[in-house]
């Protein structure tokens, strides 16, 4: 049932930059799909402001987040940015309360994610955060969007989902991997590599985001010349690390979940060099306590950043003390908060009736005014205005299709106890 509003238990940590070079801000990433402008009938994105709410509204929120599965480790982290935004707008008493319900979304290789979507449905949710994974948003969004319902991922970053049809109801605060890719394959030539093997997770996030990265690295010079793939579930990776390491590349990119874990110590112990390995943010995390020190020393990964400050994750700390990892806590808190100050907006929690003003909420239509917290940028909307929220991970700006149209890639560095930190190069 809704109504749930305690923090399901997780853990892990992360955070890092590219080395003097590392801030990408992409404007422009327009492309057709999942956009306010595709709303029903009826529901055509407002550009003016609306009228203060007549009476409070009440909005059912479900999450579809990595409670188990290859994405599991970044859970936590993206539950406690959820609760905490919850939190937030409860408390600011500002016309809307939130009522939550926490679902596992599981991974490709189960059924969770459809049995709690049904779940989440039948209670009536009209929003859902989730899912993290790329490859679970495409198998739902269609039974989403046919139920009229609202989906915002925090972490989905497959280029599949910018034109995906979806009835104008998906949208996320995570960037477009077309834009981490651009930074991974350039930084793996400039790091003075000219051949690239990659073992690759067989599903909409690997294969779009391998695909970017050789584009990329070739653009700059270098070949891609093994590109080996598995499937979600898969146990044993030595076919694909024979299959690459036989090419004798300069380096390799591993665009993986947690299966890092398991192909990371036998490519190291076949005589592959760490400081030629290069991780994403699906699998950029601490593996202090469960690979061997000095495993990962001088390995790099990218992942998209969030402009947070320690207060914020001070924040999230006091709700789940055991958090050591926060990806994609900024973008789950945001995901929420917009959701919120939409409904705020549209005075209707619909999904529809939301949808038709997140770009409007989010400064991506224009002429709004800059508001930093959800009690600054409520009061706006109440006041009759229009509200430009920026928000724990930055500027939101959503643009045609419900793509964030700025983002920070930055590039990590692992250390020999198998942490990591911004990159200094």
């Amino acid at each position: 049932m809704l109504g749930d509003t305690r923090l399901p238990r997780r853990q892990r940590r992360a955070r890092t930059l590219v080395g003097g070079v590392a801030l990408l801000a992409a404007t422009a990433l327009a492309l057709s799909g999942c956009t306010s402008a595709d709303a029903p009938a009826g529901q055509a994105p407002s550009q003016g402001s609306s009228a203060s709410p007549a009476a409070d509204l009440t909005l059912k929120i479900g999450t579809l987040l990595p409670q188990s599965g290859g994405l599991a480790f970044q859970g936590p982290a993206q539950e406690a940015g959820v609760a905490l935004a919850v939190k937030d707008i409860n408390e600011a008493d500002m016309g809307i309360t939130i009522d939550v319900a926490y679902r596992d979304s599981g991974d490709t290789t189960t059924d969770t994610s459809n049995i709690a979507l049904t779940d989440l449905l039948g209670d009536g949710a009209t929003a859902i955060v989730g899912t993290a994974s790329s490859g679970l948003t495409l198998s739902l969004i269609d039974r989403v969007a046919d139920a009229g319902v609202l989906m915002m991922s925090p972490a989905a970053s497959s280029p599949k989902l910018s034109d995906y049809p979806d009835k104008g109801l998906l949208w996320r605060t995570a960037p477009s991997d077309v834009l981490q890719g651009e930074v991974l394959g350039t930084t793996i030539a400039a790091d003075g590599h000219s051949t690239l093997g990659m073992v690759v997770l067989n599903d909409p996030f690997g294969t779009s985001l391998a695909e970017v990265v050789k584009e990329n690295f070739e653009a700059a010079g270098g070949k891609v010349v093994s590109q080996a793939l598995f499937n979600e579930g898969d146990s044993s990776f030595d076919a694909q690390i024979s299959e690459v390491t036989a090419a004798k590349p300069d380096a390799i990119a591993l665009i993986t979940f947690e299966q890092v874990k398991i192909i990371v110590p036998k490519l190291v112990s076949g005589g592959f060099p760490s400081e030629n390995l290069y991780f994403v943010d699906a699998n950029l995390a601490d593996y202090s306590a469960e690979l061997a020190p000095g495993l990962l020393t001088g390995a790099k990964g990218t992942k998209g950043s969030p402009l947070v400050d320690t207060g914020f994750n001070d924040r999230l700390l006091e709700l789940d003390p055991s958090l050591t990892d926060f990806a994609y806590a900024a973008e789950s808190y945001d995901a929420v908060v917009v959701i919120a100050l939409a409904a705020l907006a549209a005075n209707d929690t619909t999904g529809n009736g939301m949808a038709s003003k997140l770009q409007e909420v989010s400064g991506g239509s224009g002429g709004g005014t800059k508001a930093n917290s959800f009690v600054d940028a409520a009061k706006i909307i109440r006041d009759g205005g229009v509200v430009d929220y920026d928000g724990a991970s930055g500027p939101i700006s959503f643009g045609d299709n419900g793509d964030i149209t700025e983002a920070n890639i930055e590039i990590f560095q692992y250390k020999d106890d198998n942490t990591y930190a911004l990159w200094e190069g």
